[in-house]
């Protein structure tokens, strides 16, 4: 179940692997994958968009009015850290992805990955 608290006058959204696939499969938001270019190549989730943590700026995101942003990274700690600046930079309301890729993963949820022996991408689960 998501965890709201607010901080400062905004509000941080901490969804649940399973929430976050629920809502992406409804396309009802944007999940921003904050991990290295490193990290989202060897694996990361389908249609999650890469703005890795060095070089995000807050300023720069799209308005949220009719999609959501959910930031998720390999932990939770990158992703919270990026929406922390998010509300510094003016959000009244973000998310992050609880136990980032590493929880998405241990939830038995379906990403793409590099085989190692072949090289080719291949979906895992």
């Amino acid at each position: 179940m998501a965890i709201s608290e607010q901080v400062g006058n905004a509000t941080l959204e901490t969804l649940s692997p399973n929430e976050v696939k629920e809502r992406f499969d409804r396309n009802e938001i944007v999940l921003l994958d904050v991990r290295t270019p490193q990290e989202y190549a060897f694996e990361h989730i389908p249609g999650a968009m890469l703005l890795p943590m060095a070089f995000f700026d807050p300023a720069k995101l799209p308005m949220q009015d009719e999609k959501p942003i959910v930031l998720h990274c390999g932990s939770g700690i990158r992703s919270r850290k990026m929406a922390e600046k998010c509300i510094a930079a003016g959000f009244d309301k973000i998310a992050h992805m609880d136990g980032g890729f590493g929880a998405w993963k241990g939830s038995g949820l379906s990403y793409v990955a590099i085989d190692p022996a072949s090289g080719a991408c291949v979906n895992r689960n």
